[in-house]
């Protein structure tokens, strides 16, 4: 589904990505873990387009997109949660997932199926999204990329903030993905959420890949976790 192939990626001149590579397999869920500043958003910000990597190789379906534009990106078929959700504020949360409704290659998803999964929405659409709980902010922005029709979703610490109650929800929305061959790339700080849902683990260390496997062979090996990833809880 998604293959990155030895990217180096920039801000300004201060170099972020040293010859990343990883891939992603349709239905699969590829963990992307590390350190604050490891570079794991910066992967997801280079496959989007909004921090092109300079050298290197992205591959979407076959297909490369690292000359592409983000919007012929995000048509492609590739969804995005940010970690700071980015709603449109002053819009109802109707309106905010009316934003996201587009038509790509992958199967659409109604506002019935995304208001089924995340029941308090059916009762949400009225209201501003400045007013919402940071849980229910997080309904809004997976719902919305949901309703974007993807085939690749990137999800930016899903967990960050939330109640407990609310990461079950958002880890069940995960793994329902996987059972429909959905692929996602979660970037998490707390490895041991990311694993409960990943085939794969990617780990980050100072922009570049320090580990690469299962997430059966990573989650199973205490020492390995410690030796990779430190005091990241």
């Amino acid at each position: 589904m998604l293959d990155i192939s030895g990217i180096d990626t920039f801000y300004g001149e201060t170099q972020a990505l040293f010859g990343v590579s990883l891939g992603v397999g349709e239905g699969e869920v590829l963990a992307l873990l590390g350190a604050n500043g490891a570079g794991k958003t910066t992967v997801l910000r280079s496959i989007l387009g909004l921090t092109r990597p300079r050298r290197g190789e992205i591959r979407f379906q076959g297909r490369s997109i690292v000359a592409t534009p983000t919007y012929r990106i995000a048509q492609s078929g590739i969804g995005w949660v940010p970690d700071d959700r980015r709603l449109c504020p002053t819009l109802t949360v109707a309106k905010n997932l009316q934003l996201g409704q587009k038509r790509t290659a992958f199967r659409p998803w109604t506002m019935t199926e995304v208001t089924d999964i995340f029941t308090p929405l059916k009762y949400l659409t009225g209201r501003e999204a400045e007013t919402l709980s940071g849980g229910e902010m997080q309904m809004v922005a997976i719902a919305r990329a949901l309703l974007g029709a993807p085939g690749l979703m990137l999800f930016d610490e899903p967990s960050q903030g939330l109640a407990p109650k609310v990461v079950d929800d958002v880890l069940g929305v995960i793994r329902r993905l996987k059972q429909e061959g959905i692929s996602a790339i979660v970037v998490e700080q707390n490895p041991d959420i990311a694993l409960g849902v990943a085939d794969s683990v990617v780990v980050l260390s100072q922009g570049q890949v320090a580990w690469s496997g299962r997430a059966t062979a990573f989650g199973t090996d205490p020492a390995l976790k410690r030796q990779l990833l430190g005091g990241v809880q």
